[in-house]
């Protein structure tokens, strides 16, 4: 166990899958989970009931419980139906999302809410939304499109390819608690994750990137072992720095970490809009170090493998 304190950025599965390995690796893990999410049940829950979209923290939530697998289950469960139907039916939602949605209520307050799940499903680590409130997210694109939600670009509902994003409103507040938990880290990670609608709304939010700009941690971004087709076609570990450095005027972290194992094969149906994130033939001389390793999911090839990365993050800080 390294004794180390951790704060990851993102949400999804991404981040989830990060958190599940390291949670064992070292001493202190907070998460900081984006607040853009505006797509499927998630979605639903939060413009029917005015509230954060709970999604992503949920699957952080799972990936630090130290509970047993059946209550793991209950936060997974959802219910039968679609999960882009209308907002205010049962159908297609997630028990886990139902549950936060109903803490927040009871406690009046999104992260009062949070915190108390955290104790009921004995979180190994912390969880903080990054932003104080719900936040937007929308883009211009190569043709000059512009395409709002973050549903919207996560499904590729827009025509040429992501130029710029933005996030509204422009400086949202942050807890304390959040600058707090980023000043005491020994380590920042972000990613892996969907660059755009889950990795930029989080350190784009201007106080974060402060706090990150600013801080003596050993700043790391790990690169996804697969381009989604719809945000980063083609992208190479260069254009995700890049992309950074547009978006926070800095690059911000000093080491990206890149699978470089394909040997598996991407599964079919995902082949058309997934591919592996290839290795650039000349990166240059860049202000970053870049560390390659066997990280990838042999089970399901577009994902981290969560030991293989958390094993590749402590041998190299």
């Amino acid at each position: 166990m390294v004794s180390k304190k951790v704060v990851c950025l993102g949400g999804g599965i991404g981040t989830a899958n990060l958190l599940a390995g390291i949670k064992n690796k070292f001493t202190d893990v907070t998460a900081i989970v984006s607040m853009a999410d505006d797509g499927g049940s998630a979605g639903r829950l939060r413009r029917y009931y005015k509230t954060f979209p709970p999604g992503d923290v949920i699957n952080c939530m799972i990936a630090l419980s130290q509970k047993n697998e059946l209550m793991k289950d209950l936060l997974r469960f959802r219910f039968s139906g679609n999960r882009y139907g209308p907002d205010n039916i049962l159908p297609g939602q997630k028990l886990g999302n139902l549950i936060l949605v109903a803490l927040t209520t009871i406690k009046g307050d999104f992260s009062k809410g949070l915190f108390e799940m955290q104790k009921i499903f004995n979180t190994k680590g912390r969880i903080f939304p990054s932003t104080a409130v719900p936040i937007s997210i929308w883009a211009k694109t190569s043709t000059g499109h512009i395409v709002t939600r973050e549903e919207n670009i996560d499904r590729g509902i827009f025509k040429g390819q992501i130029k710029k994003l933005f996030i509204k409103p422009k400086n949202p507040p942050v807890l304390g608690a959040v600058l707090e938990e980023l000043k005491k880290a020994d380590v920042i990670i972000a990613g892996p994750g969907d660059l755009y609608t889950t990795i930029l709304p989080v350190i784009m939010v201007p106080q974060i990137r402060n706090e990150i700009e600013k801080s003596k941690a050993q700043k790391i971004f790990v690169v996804n072992v697969a381009n989604k087709r719809y945000e980063t076609p083609k992208y190479f570990l260069s254009d995700f720095a890049n992309a950074i450095e547009k978006h926070c005027h800095n690059i911000m972290f000093d080491m990206f970490i890149l699978n470089n194992n394909f040997s598996f094969e991407i599964p079919q149906k995902h082949q058309k809009d997934y591919k592996y994130v290839p290795i650039d033939e000349q990166l240059g001389n860049n202000p970053y170090k870049v560390t390659y390793g066997d990280l990838v999911n042999r089970d399901f090839p577009l994902y981290h493998d969560s030991l293989k990365l958390a094993n590749t993050i402590v041998s190299n800080i």
